[in-house]
């Protein structure tokens, strides 16, 4: 897997579910070597359209959505092996 890999975490200021998801990818991110972007949903009326009701939103590099609510550690492990074949993830 390679660290060019990036992820983004929709999110909303004060959300326990978003803070315990965040926490979660941080705990995985040296097992599986990705990038991880937080963006605040509140910060633009289109975020808040997208996902305000879904917060907190995983998403792949090419916007498609991992999981939402609380993190999906199968489905995460699925998307960044597609990234990289070769890897094992456990």
């Amino acid at each position: 897997m390679s660290r060019d890999t990036t992820l983004t975490l929709y999110y909303r200021s004060g959300c326990s579910l978003c803070e315990q998801m965040e926490a979660e990818l941080l705990a995985a991110q040296s097992r599986y070597g990705f990038r991880l972007q937080t963006v605040d949903v509140d910060g633009s009326a289109a975020l808040v359209a997208a996902y305000g009701h879904k917060v907190p939103v995983l998403t792949f590099a090419d916007g498609a959505e991992i999981c939402h609510y609380f993190l999906d550690h199968s489905a995460l492990a699925e998307c960044l092996s597609s990234v990289s074949p070769a890897a094992e993830f456990r």
